[in-house]
C-alpha cells in the first residue's frame, strides 16, 4: 500500500514536465548529470516498509545515495589520472569475467555432480587424512531421560537405562511417551556444549562428570529429573571420529569432483573451440 502512495506522490510531481519527455523518462525521480534514476529502480526497496514515512524515508535515503555515488564517480573520472582509470577498468572487467565464468562453470558442474559416495570412499578418504581431523571442542557418547519427579517408576527406568539390553531398550522406548526429553542412540557423537544445552550440569557443578566415561549422572532441577548414562568420551586434540566427521568429508568430496568436473569442462572448451576454428593462436 504504502509502494503505490509513493509512486502516486511521484508520479505526480512530475507530472507537469510529462509533456517535454518520453514515456520512460516520465518515471525518472532523480538525475545526476545524463544519469538518471528511475521509478522501476526503487519499487523493490519499499517492501519491507512498516508506514508510509518509513517508506518514503527509505526512497529518499537511497536517492541520496544514489546521487552520492555517481558524484563521486563523475569526479574521480575528471580527477584520476588516466593509468588509474584504465588500471581500474581491467579490474572492473576481470571481476565481471570472473564472475561470469565461474557463475556457469559451477551450473554445468553441479547439474552434472554425481553426489552418490559410498562408504569405502568415506573411509579411505578418512584413513589417509585422520591426522587433519583434530577435535577442537570434546565430544561424549550417552544415553538420557528427562521424566518428571512425581514418576514412580524412577528407580526401574534408571536400571534400564543403565543396564541398557535389548528387552531394556525396547521397554524404555515403549514407555518413551512419559517421558519429557530423551535420546537412546549412544552410538551417535555429540559436543559436550550441545549436552550441557540440554541437561543442567552446570547448575549442579558437574559438567565435568559428562567427560567420565561410563559414568552415571543423575540430577534434578525444576523441569524434573535427569538420568544420564555416559559410554564413551573423546578429548579436545585427540582425533575426530569417522560419523563426527563425516559430513565435512562429504563436502571435501563433493569439491573435489566439482573441480575436476571444471577442469575438464575448461579444457573440452578448448578442445572444441580449436576444432571449429573459434580459438585460434598467432605466432
Amino acid at each position: 500500500m504504502y509502494k503505490f502512495s509513493l509512486l502516486f506522490l511521484f508520479a505526480t510531481l512530475f507530472l507537469s514536465c510529462a509533456f517535454f519527455q518520453t514515456v520512460e523518462q516520465e518515471q525518472a525521480i532523480a538525475r545526476v548529470g545524463n544519469e538518471y534514476l528511475y521509478l522501476k529502480d526503487i519499487e523493490d526497496r519499499t517492501k519491507a516498509a512498516t508506514s508510509e514515512e518509513d517508506s518514503i524515508l527509505i526512497v529518499q535515503n537511497y536517492i541520496t545515495n544514489w546521487a552520492t555515488q555517481k558524484l563521486l564517480t563523475q569526479l574521480a573520472k575528471i580527477n584520476l589520472s588516466e593509468e588509474k582509470l584504465q588500471a581500474y577498468d581491467a579490474l572492473v572487467d576481470a571481476y565481471r569475467t570472473d564472475l561470469y565464468t565461474k557463475g556457469y562453470a559451477d551450473i554445468i558442474a553441479t547439474k552434472t555432480l554425481n553426489t552418490s559416495i559410498v562408504e569405502k570412499e568415506y573411509e579411505s578418504f578418512y584413513e589417509q587424512n585422520k591426522e587433519n581431523f583434530i577435535l577442537n571442542e570434546e565430544l561424549i557418547q550417552l544415553r538420557y531421560i528427562n521424566v518428571g519427579e512425581e514418576n514412580t517408576s524412577i528407580d526401574k527406568i534408571k536400571q534400564q537405562l543403565i543396564r541398557f539390553n535389548k528387552n531394556d531398550q525396547e521397554e524404555l522406548e515403549a514407555k518413551a511417551f512419559q517421558f519429557k526429553s530423551y535420546s537412546l542412540n549412544d552410538s551417535l557423537w555429540v559436543q559436550v556444549t550441545t549436552v550441557m544445552d540440554k541437561i543442567p550440569v552446570h547448575q549442579n557443578d558437574k559438567s565435568q562428570q559428562l567427560l567420565k566415561k561410563s559414568n552415571y549422572i543423575e540430577l534434578q532441577d525444576s523441569l524434573g529429573v535427569y538420568l544420564v548414562q555416559i559410554k564413551d568420551v573423546l578429548l579436545r586434540n585427540e582425533i575426530a571420529p569417522l560419523s563426527f566427521i563425516k559430513p565435512t568429508i562429504e563436502a571435501i568430496i563433493l569439491n573435489k569432483r566439482k573441480l575436476e568436473i571444471i577442469k575438464n569442462l575448461e579444457k573440452d572448451i578448448l578442445q572444441d573451440a580449436l576444432k571449429t576454428k573459434n580459438f585460434e593462436t598467432y605466432n
